[in-house]
């Protein structure tokens, strides 16, 4: 049961003042009293069709707000710049690999599979976007995922190491079934930083998958990491069990920007 004030029990219809005394202190019951099994089956062996009925309508609502509380707090603590979705997308600039598409992409079954995703193109092409939608998906899953900007989590892994507390960062960020790296080498990464950047993904090799958005291809990798042999590594781990998708055309900021009109 849940911490909290007792909340208040309806007045769905008349009730006698003894009724509603058993109600209220069936309630308060409730908080200290986890179900337990061998109790509940000796209940409802001895439980009338109605009393079945209500018992499991109580169940029922009793999951539907554990599942809805838990949605809330994964998209909480995803940590998503924005409120994108994949309602009205526009798909047609995407050039996704040929045995592969927007269904297996919607049914995040690259998840299950600890398979990343790449989403390359120009500025203002939809990737970041595209990104927090199948990581917003996810959570509607049940899925955790974590949200950074690759400089975000640059200065967060920094600020762990210099608090001694990096292997607790790096166990809370490993919790996550879907890692997003969003603006992948917009900005160069010093020594350290390629290297703890690199533990996170290499800490990641087919245990969750990572979605990076860049506008860099990976012949580029390793002048943002400066290092071009932690760069091979880094890419030979995400092509393995990943899949590259190309964003085409126009920046869609620039093209409804205030100041083009």
């Amino acid at each position: 049961m849940t911490a909290g004030p007792d909340p208040t029990i309806p007045e769905t219809r008349r009730r006698r003042a003894s009724t509603q005394e058993k109600s209220e202190r069936i309630l308060a019951m409730s908080r200290s009293l986890p179900l337990t099994r061998g109790v509940l089956a000796d209940t409802l062996a001895e439980a009338t069709p109605t009393q079945l009925d209500l018992i499991e309508r109580w169940f029922t609502a009793e999951l539907d707000s554990r599942e809805r509380s838990r949605r809330v707090r994964l998209l909480k603590q995803a940590g998503f710049p924005a409120d994108k979705t994949l309602d009205g997308y526009d798909w047609t600039n995407l050039n996704m690999p040929a045995d592969w598409g927007r269904e297996q992409l919607e049914s995040l079954e690259f998840i299950s599979r600890c398979e990343d995703l790449v989403l390359y193109g120009s500025v203002g092409t939809g990737k970041s976007h595209l990104a927090i939608a199948i990581g917003r998906l996810a959570c509607t899953k049940g899925i955790p995922v974590r949200f950074f900007t690759a400089t975000g989590l640059l200065m967060r892994l920094r600020r762990a190491q210099q608090d001694n507390r990096l292997d607790k960062e790096l166990a809370g960020i490993g919790k996550a079934g879907l890692l997003i790296i969003d603006e992948f080498g917009y900005l160069p990464i010093d020594e350290e930083g390629s290297r703890l950047l690199f533990q996170i993904i290499s800490d990641s090799y087919e245990t969750r998958s990572i979605i990076y958005t860049t506008n860099i291809e990976f012949s580029g990798w390793g002048r943002v990491l400066g290092d071009k042999n932690m760069a091979a590594a880094l890419i030979d781990r995400t092509v393995h069990h990943g899949r590259l998708i190309r964003f085409e055309g126009r920046s869609y900021r620039s093209q409804h920007a205030l100041m083009t009109k």
